[in-house]
């Protein structure tokens, strides 16, 4: 059976959950000798690290990986248009352009000043 590797994340996870256990009095999975419990100062943590070393935690982890979907994508297939077709399309919208639009004249400066002046008089009036 492959050894399965974990994230310091899920390491730290399963250590702080075993040592739990065994600060409650659980039973420890590997004999570990009198001389080396006192070495470690009875340290629960300690204890759960040499059994996950050991790989006798019966603990795995279950990591999810995204859906591979399988399948063949499409790409949208345009109509292809010649170029003599396109040249009639761009002239018949100019033509509608044309006809439809409406046409504008250029603003003459006399007239844009005619309609300032007017303005400024009625707030010399006070209005």
């Amino acid at each position: 059976m492959e050894k399965q590797q974990f994230t310091k994340y899920e390491e730290a996870r399963i250590l702080g959950a075993r040592a739990l256990q065994l600060a409650m009095n659980a039973p420890l999975l590997i004999k570990i000798s009198e001389e080396d419990l006192e070495k470690i100062n009875y340290d629960a943590l300690k204890m759960a690290e040499i059994e996950l070393r050991t790989g006798v935690l019966p603990i795995s982890i279950k990591k999810p990986f995204p859906e591979k979907r399988e399948g063949v994508l499409k790409r949208a297939v345009a109509p292809r248009v010649s170029d003599i077709k396109k040249v009639k399309l761009e002239e018949k919208e100019e033509d509608e352009l044309e006809h439809e639009g409406e046409i504008m004249e250029l603003a003459n400066p006399e007239d844009e000043d005619s309609n300032d002046d007017a303005g400024d008089e009625k707030e010399e009036m006070g209005e």
